[in-house]
C-alpha cells in the first residue's frame, strides 16, 4: 500500500503537486469545510487526475492531516492497493426514518465472501445514525467491522456534504467495501465522565428526546447549562447524554443536532430509547486525550507496515479542548507505528464496535480506522 498525502485551500491551492497513481485500486479520500459544496475545482481537478480512483469523504467540522487540525481546507490521502479490492456503493437520504434502510441497502450491495470490513460515510443532519448502524447490523455478519461517521459543519448544523462521483453533495449515504489482503483494525474511547443525577428517559421518539423523569427534556437542560444555553445547540456539543438501561454494562453517548423551543424537546444524533437512564457528562483536556490514546491502543496495529488511519473525534471534544484539541490527534500517532499516516475529522457522530461485534452510533468519542496489507 502505498499513501501520499495534501492539502487544499482556495488561497493556496494544493500543497504539492498531484502525482501519479499505477495502481488498479486507487482511493481518494478527502475531508474539507462544508463551504467547499460551492466550490467546484479541486474537487474537479482530482477526478480529472484520478478517473479510475473510487473517492470517498465527507464536509467536517475540522480537517485531520498527521498530528495537526485544519479549518477552511481539503485534507486528501492517495492509497494505492495492491492486494485489496475495493467497492463504494452510495445513496441519497431524504428523511432520517430511511437509515436502517439505507444501511440494509449498502451492506446488501457490499456483501460478499471475501469482505473484510465496511467504512460508511454519511450527511449529518439528515440521518439518524444508530438506525443506520442498525441496518448494516442486519445484514452483515459481527466478524466485518462496520465504521465511520457522521459529516460535519462545524459548530453552525446547517448543511453538510459527502462525495458522491467525487462531488460534494448533501443529503448522501456511502459506504466502502473492502475485499481480499488487507488488516482493519479500530478503536474507540471517549474519556467523559458523568455528573449530576440519572434520570429516566420517560418519553421520545427515536432520536428526538421530549420528557426526562416526567419533565420537559429542553427546560431541564438548559437549567445545567446556565449562561450557555443562549448557544444551543452548539453548547450543548459540552454537555452530552450517557445512556444505559438497566441491567447492562453498554453505555451510549449522544449529543444534540437540535432543540424544538415549541415542543421543548431535544433532537439527538441517534436513537434515544424510552426507559433507559439519561446523564450529563462532562470533560477535561487531560481526559479527552487519554482517551483518544486508548483508542489507539485498541487498534493493536502492531505492524512494520505502511498503516493508515482514518480518525474521526467529535466536534464536541474540539469544543472542549480549544486550542489545545492538536493533543488529542497527536496522542493518536504516538500509540501507532511509526509508518501511520493519518487523516481524519471532526464529525456529528462516530461509528465503531464497541471492541467487536456489531456496531454502534457513538458521540464525543475518538474513533479510529487502521489498515494496512
Amino acid at each position: 500500500m502505498k499513501i501520499h498525502t495534501l492539502s487544499y485551500t482556495t488561497t493556496q491551492g494544493f500543497s504539492d503537486n498531484l502525482p501519479a497513481m499505477t495502481s488498479t485500486q486507487q482511493l481518494v479520500l478527502v475531508f474539507g469545510a462544508s463551504d467547499f459544496i460551492n466550490q467546484p475545482a479541486p474537487f474537479e481537478a482530482l477526478t480529472a487526475q484520478y478517473p479510475k480512483a473510487i473517492f470517498m469523504g465527507c464536509s467536517s467540522s475540522g480537517e485531520i492531516l498527521a498530528g495537526h487540525i485544519r479549518d477552511h481546507s481539503l485534507v486528501i490521502a492517495l492509497v494505492e492497493f495492491e492486494s485489496t479490492t475495493l467497492r463504494l456503493a452510495q445513496v441519497a437520504i431524504h428523511n432520517p426514518s430511511e437509515s436502517r434502510t439505507i444501511g440494509r441497502f449498502l451492506a446488501d450491495n457490499l456483501a460478499h465472501d471475501t469482505l473484510k470490513g465496511i467504512f460508511t460515510l454519511s450527511d449529518g443532519l439528515k440521518v439518524n445514525g444508530s438506525e443506520l448502524t442498525q441496518g448494516f447490523n442486519d445484514v452483515v455478519s459481527a466478524a466485518i467491522s462496520v465504521t465511520g461517521g457522521l459529516a460535519g459543519d462545524g459548530e453552525r448544523f446547517v448543511n453538510t456534504w459527502v462525495l458522491k462521483d467525487g462531488k460534494p453533495t448533501s443529503g448522501i449515504v456511502t459506504a466502502l467495501g473492502f475485499y481480499g489482503n488487507i488488516q482493519i483494525s479500530h478503536g474507540f474511547k471517549g474519556g467523559w465522565k458523568p455528573f449530576g443525577p440519572a434520570r429516566e428517559v420517560t418519553r421520545a421518539e427515536n432520536n428526538v428526546l421530549y420528557e426526562l423523569a416526567g419533565k420537559p427534556a429542553l427546560a431541564l437542560y438548559k437549567t445545567y447549562l446556565g449562561e450557555m444555553a443562549a448557544g444551543l445547540p452548539a453548547t450543548g456539543l459540552r454537555f452530552p447524554l450517557a445512556l444505559s438501561r438497566p441491567g447492562e454494562t453498554k453505555e451510549l453517548v449522544r449529543t444534540i443536532l437540535a432543540v424544538d423551543e415549541a415542543t421543548q424537546s431535544l433532537t439527538f444524533a441517534g436513537d434515544i430509547p424510552v426507559g433507559s437512564q439519561a446523564q450529563l457528562m462532562r470533560a477535561n483536556l487531560e481526559q479527552l486525550v487519554e482517551g483518544a490514546e486508548d483508542a489507539a491502543l485498541m487498534c493493536n496495529a502492531d505492524t512494520d507496515k505502511t498503516v493508515l488511519c482514518i480518525a474521526i473525534s467529535c466536534v464536541g471534544r474540539r469544543m472542549v479542548m480549544g486550542a489545545d484539541a492538536e493533543e488529542e490527534v497527536e496522542a493518536v500517532l504516538d500509540n501507532l507505528p511509526e509508518n501511520t499516516t493519518q487523516i481524519g475529522f471532526y464529525s456529528y457522530g462516530e461509528i465503531s464496535p464497541f471492541s467487536k461485534g456489531n456496531c454502534d452510533l457513538h458521540n464525543q468519542t475518538m474513533t479510529l480506522t487502521t489498515l494496512y496489507e
